[in-house]
């Protein structure tokens, strides 16, 4: 099901505000350049009972309706988590970058994880700037996240991940088509991956000094079994 989304969009020293449709959504998952890290990431979900992908990297796709802006999400129990990650939208011919949470409920996601992708809403930031604003400095951008209490969470630059210019051929052979958005990929947890009452998820474009940032709190509904 198609989702529409306003989006604050930066674009060549301009501002606007546009709706923005978005029918396919897709979460790219173990798009790590370092292997050595990309292994350590693996490792960590292995140690939870979470298998090994099929492939990296691998697309997920997932209901475009659970995007949201939301600053608040229900989750079925505690278990689960946030993933700061950045976010590539294709939207009338152009390329925008953002910061999304693939957050995901880890219990299921042991067993299924193509299903947990499925099961929580993924929040999204609600600014984008163009690609082409940032494509000459890409490698300098930072992605961090922070827990309730402001613990840092996650933190590194996106050479962690495939450049887009990568990761998108690997994904269609032909452009992205237009109304699709795709999750690029994470960072290892600092501390091991666990959950949180609130997240926070930031993209940091430092050369051109500024960022982009979002906070949600998650609302937990009862398991009743």
């Amino acid at each position: 099901m198609a989702q529409t989304l306003i989006f604050t969009i930066h674009d060549d020293g301009t501002v606007r505000e546009e709706a923005i449709t978005i029918e396919n959504a897709v979460i790219a998952g173990w798009t790590g350049r370092d292997k050595v890290a990309l292994e350590k990431h693996i490792v960590e979900l292995e140690e939870m009972g979470i298998a090994r992908p099929a492939s990296t990297p691998i697309f997920y796709r997932v209901s475009a309706s659970r995007l949201t802006k939301a600053k608040s999400i229900e989750v079925m129990g505690g278990d689960s988590s946030g993933e700061v990650e950045f976010i590539l939208i294709k939207h009338r011919g152009k390329l925008y970058v953002g910061v999304g949470s693939d957050h995901t409920d880890r219990k299921v996601e042991a067993y299924g994880v193509t299903v947990s992708k499925q099961v929580c809403d993924k929040p999204v930031a609600a600014e984008l700037w163009a690609y082409e604003d940032i494509r000459d400095h890409w490698d300098d951008l930072i992605l961090r996240s922070r827990l309730a209490d402001g613990t840092l969470y996650q933190e590194g630059p996106v050479t962690a991940m495939l450049d887009p210019q990568d990761l998108l051929p690997l994904y269609s052979e032909t452009e992205p088509a237009d109304a699709t958005l795709v999750f690029g990929g994470t960072l290892a947890a600092i501390g091991g991956i666990r959950p949180s009452e609130s997240f926070t998820i930031e993209i940091e474009d430092p050369v051109l000094g500024r960022s982009i940032t979002h906070s949600y709190s998650m609302t937990e509904l009862p398991v009743a079994g």
